[in-house]
């Protein structure tokens, strides 16, 4: 028989089964098809008492290699201040993640409003919402708004994009009547750049915004958040809209996710941005106070209206976000970058310095970059390192690699890294 997550005892099941007319938990589902209920045996294990029961999981826990990792590709192994785990895991944080009763939700409100404003300062944008679902997700609301606001149905997607972005992106296009095509012309709507681009090169933004410029179409750029510790703000280079993956800010790489996408705009798109936007008010007796100044109701309500369907918003992963920028300050940013960028060609170099690997692009590049090995087979290569406790990055075709260096990997692990392929 199903049961509920709050043990109820089959007395009180029974009381609730008949107060509401119905005789067993099984006729609530009367409407699933029986073809697709679950009707196998999930052949769980017996209990086990809780000592047992955490001893066994501490067990599975242990079997995970984690390894030195060398794999980016969107989600990275930086440093996490301990504060910023201390602060989220607080209850009043970690359990009230949305703000549905808005005037009741001043702490979270102002968690928004802060993160909102670091997103600013950090992108040269006027305003932010919050959080979005992922970096793939946040292009994406670009996109639609960018055809919203132009009336217009051709999307450029310029240089090397992330392709689980484009993946998205052309999901979304085809069911909004998008067309993808590679060349700016009159009845384009936007240019989505990315930067640094999935191989970690360094784009030609000034170039590809006179291009949108000229023709009328909005400049979307989805940036790497730390990369702006030392790059120019998107702004700089005439973006209308930055989005990127918020993860490398404050959290754990986990298997991927949860992350977050951030989203920043012009002022002039203010009412076309999905989510909310939280502002900062005074109440009748002149207290500073917090309250949600904008919030696209039309996707609870209204849905054959909505300009977008994300409803909610990855509040605790930006809230880890809020946390790490206010601890890492302007100049804390700035050094993570740094020492990405250093240790990046450090490694670069070292690798070239094998006779094993070859370039595969001439371009400045960040904290990432790609390489063809030389020297066989990269799988072997690349399977071996792992059973030595090694993630050495992310196999491309051709027998390239795409490497990751964040400030976390020190000489050392770059040595051993070096000395591995030889």
């Amino acid at each position: 028989m199903p049961t509920s997550y709050i043990p109820n005892t089959k007395a009180e099941q029974d009381e609730m089964l008949a107060a509401i007319g119905v005789a067993a938990v099984e006729d609530l589902f009367a409407d699933i098809p029986e073809a697709v209920r679950l009707r196998r045996d999930l052949n769980l294990p017996p209990a086990r008492s809780e000592g047992e029961l955490v001893a066994h999981m501490q067990a599975l826990a242990n079997e995970n290699a984690s390894g030195t990792c060398f794999a980016g590709g969107g989600i990275y192994d930086h440093f996490i201040p301990a504060a910023v785990s201390e602060i989220i895991g607080r209850q009043e944080f970690y359990s009230a993640y949305t703000p549905y009763q808005a005037e009741m939700s001043q702490g979270t409100l102002q968690t928004i409003f802060e993160y909102q404003t670091m997103i600013c300062r950090l992108t040269g944008m006027d305003i932010s919402n919050a959080s979005l679902y992922d970096g793939a997700t946040a292009c994406v609301e670009a996109m639609l708004i960018a055809a919203d606001v132009t009336r217009r149905n051709e999307i450029v997607l310029a240089g090397a994009i992330h392709p689980e972005y484009i993946a998205v992106i052309k999901t979304y296009a085809r069911f909004r009547n998008l067309r993808i095509t590679d060349e700016i012309t009159d009845n384009c709507a936007a240019v989505i750049a990315q930067n640094p681009n999935y191989y970690g090169l360094l784009e030609d933004l000034e170039t590809i915004g006179q291009a949108a410029k000229a023709k009328g179409a909005l400049f979307i750029v989805s940036v790497d958040p730390i990369s702006l510790g030392i790059l120019e703000t998107p702004a700089a280079f005439g973006a209308d809209i930055v989005v990127g993956e918020g993860q490398a800010l404050g959290n754990p790489m986990n298997f991927g996710g949860p992350g977050f996408g951030f989203f920043a705009c012009k002022a002039a798109y203010m009412r076309k941005v999905p989510g909310r936007i939280v502002g900062e008010t005074t109440d009748a007796n002149g207290k500073r106070g917090f309250l949600l100044t904008l919030q696209a109701r039309e996707q609870h309500i209204r849905r054959e209206k909505a300009g977008s369907n994300i409803c909610s918003n990855q509040a605790l992963c930006a809230l880890a976000a809020t946390v790490y920028m206010s601890i890492m300050g302007k100049e804390g940013l700035r050094k993570v970058a740094e020492l990405c960028l250093q240790k990046a060609h450090y490694l670069y170099d070292a690798l070239l310095a094998t006779g094993k690997f070859a370039p595969r692009f001439t371009a400045p590049f960040f904290k990432e970059f790609a390489l063809t090995y030389t020297g066989g087979d990269i799988k072997t290569i690349y399977n071996t390192m792992r059973d030595n406790g090694m993630t050495p990055g992310i196999i491309l075709p051709d027998n390239g690699l795409l490497i990751a260096v964040t400030e976390k990997r020190t000489k050392a692990e770059m040595d051993v890294y070096a000395r591995s392929v030889r």
